[in-house]
């Protein structure tokens, strides 16, 4: 399969400040990236991507017209658009309007002002969502294994979907909580649990604590997917609930490969 370099790639910057819109291509061709259109405002950005496509778009957080979520939402609702990565470059660090971007299935959040180097690390994550080759697994035919998939969120459970089918996993049930994913699995064996931490009914921790207390699905591995720091005190001692491992949304490509990789490679 061949693979997209960042000079190779198209991106679709969208930021509203003239000002910043030249610092931030100024910092985009510094790395090697020289295939950009800039637009200003949400519906110029919409229109574009409809029209033209993009292998990746790069906004802003605020516009006159709108938020960068309406351009997130627009592209992750249209088939045709949905595996585009989207990248958010903003000041805001108030942890309820991030989120909001992080359930959208937001590929990197690059922080305003930010360093070459966070410039770089959150292209790569991007370029890896574009690029992303399956996973060669040796106890498992990777398009065998049977995953249960559990978020409240729509738009984050597409995006991980995404990830997880880019790595070669295709058998994937999904569940909106953690009393439906109960349900899948008295009914189906599976594989891999991935799970959010946050949902209504019953949320990730009372999940894995069910999971690894019933003889019937204890040996089944649980990655969490949290936007919660691992500092935090609801996430301090999660693995107690028998949870193998803790990913970070944005939901990243390397780091869900290496942690399939040593979870189903046992």
């Amino acid at each position: 399969m061949q693979h997209l370099s960042l000079s190779e790639i198209s991106i679709i910057l969208v930021e509203p400040s003239d000002t910043q819109r030249r610092i931030i291509l100024k910092q985009l061709a510094a790395a090697d990236i020289n295939h950009v259109e800039a637009v200003g405002s949400v519906k110029q950005a919409i229109d574009f991507i409809t029209k033209h496509g993009a292998d990746l778009v790069v906004s802003a957080m605020y516009f006159e017209d709108g938020t960068g979520l309406d351009i997130i939402k627009q592209i992750k609702n249209d088939d045709a658009l949905a595996s585009t990565p989207f990248m958010l470059i903003s000041s805001e660090n108030r942890v309820e309007k991030l989120e909001e971007f992080k359930q959208s299935g937001v590929a990197a959040i690059l922080p305003k002002p930010f360093t070459p180097e966070n410039l770089t690390k959150a292209l790569k994550a991007s370029l890896d969502l574009i690029n992303s080759d399956e996973l060669d697994l040796d106890l498992f035919d990777v398009h065998d294994v049977r995953v249960l998939l559990v978020d409240d969120s729509k738009l984050a459970r597409n995006h991980i979907r995404r990830v997880l089918n880019s790595l070669g996993l295709q058998k994937i049930l999904e569940a909106e909580n953690g009393a439906e994913a109960l349900t899948l699995l008295k009914d189906n064996t599976f594989d891999l649990v991935v799970t959010d931490y946050n949902m209504p009914e019953m949320d990730g921790r009372e999940l894995s604590e069910f999971i690894r207390f019933n003889p019937d699905t204890a040996h089944i591995p649980i990655i969490m997917v949290t936007s919660e720091s691992s500092s935090s005190l609801h996430m301090a001692n999660i693995h107690q609930t028998g949870v193998n491992a803790l990913c970070d949304k944005p939901f990243e490509v390397n780091e869900v490969r290496n942690m399939l990789a040593s979870l189903l490679g046992q």
